[in-house]
């Protein structure tokens, strides 16, 4: 038993269903080798819910499947064995992740289903009654996938979800994604011990742990000969990136190790907070030849009273000294954010405060989430907001956040950009890329896909960038 195993807690439930029914025993899903040996093969669909860092290690998942024997099938269609990486940042997140738990069973009746992931870790008990063989949070996915087959094998249900609080410990999974996807992903970092006031993610993933550098390395160069052309660096909240380690070390410097160990790749970063763009990040930043000019920059709310109740770690003066620095040290930045409208306490007052501030920022893209109340967080036993009120702020703020989005766009028509192409559109006559500011943009051609080539931009269609090749 591993060391993982060995601390975590194992509920064999009963449920009769897993050994008989009106139609008799589950078929066992394997064969016998010519060795006579039981080899488990399955044909296993996966459904993912929630961010990047959940895409990332369900692709780890999808690489160890197949790596182990197991086929990737569609999760619309039968299988032996489903599993939902689930995910709990908001009230919509739960009720999505229950929805697809039903529908994996309602599929196949006598296929294992397998349930991982933030919802699970939070609320087992709640997916323990939803009829499911085996439920993990947000622990050991390689651990995960040894005890699916355990599910498989005994057809006894398990339990497996531990004390995420009391962990320590990176688990080092395979970057990268499937077959014929031009960007790959490289988790460096899981936790966060921000504790805003209204998020749950703290108690789902637990303290920060990093990726040594070394290692952040030695995944960078193997995913550049490996024929990717562009890293996203995530995490849960990658600006806490090296807290846990020795040495002083940031995400600064994890970029400079990353950037020198796969120099032809371009790198682009996840969500950031505030803190982290400081002068030294910047020019050390802008002196890495391939970072993309694309910064999530996470602001929820542009009024400082609104900030305080959030727990947020910065003022709004800060956020702007933050958007000057990047300014000045990259051209023409493309920044993001998200937005919390409908915030416990937030007034009309409050919330003008925040339009204000947001076209003053100037933002080429926002995410905006109404404000979804989560049970044990200090903002759930706030006063909240009127439903109609936050939906009347939602339109809002949608309405600026067009326009923004549409001035930025604007701006980069006549502007050439190296476009790396990922997929064709409408029959094949056209294809999609991003360019390093991250924004969509198509152009006639064929055969285009993972090319990075110049793009002259001539004009703007809806959210997308139409050029020609030079």
């Amino acid at each position: 038993m591993s060391e993982w195993e060995s601390a975590y807690i194992i509920d064999k439930l009963t449920c009769d269903r897993h050994d008989a029914g009106p139609g008799g025993p589950r078929p066992r899903p394997w064969r016998k080798t010519p060795e006579s040996k039981e080899e488990l093969q399955l044909n296993i669909a996966i459904y993912t819910l929630g961010c990047k860092v959940n895409q990332y290690e369900t692709q780890a998942m999808e690489q160890a499947l197949t790596g182990r024997g197991h086929a990737l099938v569609d999760f619309d269609g039968p299988a032996d064995a489903y599993i939902i990486n689930t995910c709990t940042v908001t009230a919509v997140s739960d009720k999505k992740s229950r929805q697809m738990i039903r529908r994996a069973r309602r599929m196949n009746p006598a296929a294992i289903v397998a349930v991982c992931g933030c919802y699970a870790q939070l609320h087992p008990e709640e997916v323990r009654d939803l009829d499911v063989d085996l439920i993990a949070g947000t622990s050991d996915r390689m651990a995960f996938l040894r005890l699916l087959e355990e599910a498989a094998r005994e057809r006894g249900p398990l339990l497996r979800v531990g004390d995420i609080m009391r962990r320590r410990d990176f688990e080092v999974l395979p970057a990268g994604g499937m077959e014929r996807r031009t960007r790959a992903m490289l988790k460096v970092e899981d936790g966060c011990t921000n504790f805003c006031s209204y998020c749950i993610i703290p108690y789902a993933r637990g303290p920060v742990r990093s990726l040594p550098l070394d290692r952040a390395a030695e995944q960078a160069r193997e995913l550049e000969a490996a024929g990717y052309r562009e890293i996203t660096i995530t995490g849960i909240e990658i600006s806490s990136y090296g807290r846990d380690l020795p040495g002083g070390v940031g995400l600064i410097d994890l970029l400079e190790r990353v950037s020198q160990a796969a120099p032809s790749v371009r790198l682009r970063l996840g969500s950031l907070e505030p803190r982290t763009i400081t002068e030294d990040f910047c020019q050390r930043a802008a002196a890495l030849p391939g970072l993309c000019p694309h910064f999530h920059l996470s602001l929820q709310s542009g009024c400082d009273d609104t900030l305080r109740r959030m727990n947020r770690k910065y003022t709004t003066h800060r956020y702007q000294e933050g958007l000057e620095l990047l300014r000045a040290a990259f051209p023409r930045p493309a920044i993001t954010t998200d937005l919390i409208v409908g915030f416990p306490g937030e007034t009309e007052a409050e919330f003008q405060q925040t339009l204000r501030f947001v076209e003053q920022c100037a933002f080429a893209e926002m995410h905006l989430f109404p404000y979804s109340i989560r049970s044990g967080t200090p903002a759930a036993s706030m006063a909240q907001v009127d439903a109609a009120v936050k939906e009347e702020r939602c339109r809002q703020a949608a309405q600026l956040a067009r326009g923004l989005q549409k001035h930025y766009l604007t701006g980069c028509v006549g502007n050439v950009y190296p476009v790396l192409f990922e997929q064709p559109i409408g029959k094949g006559r056209r294809w999609v890329g991003h360019a390093p500011n991250y924004c969509a943009v198509t152009v006639r051609g064929s055969d285009l896909h993972n090319l990075i080539l110049p793009v002259r931009i001539d004009a703007v269609e809806e959210d997308m960038l139409v050029g020609e090749i030079l």
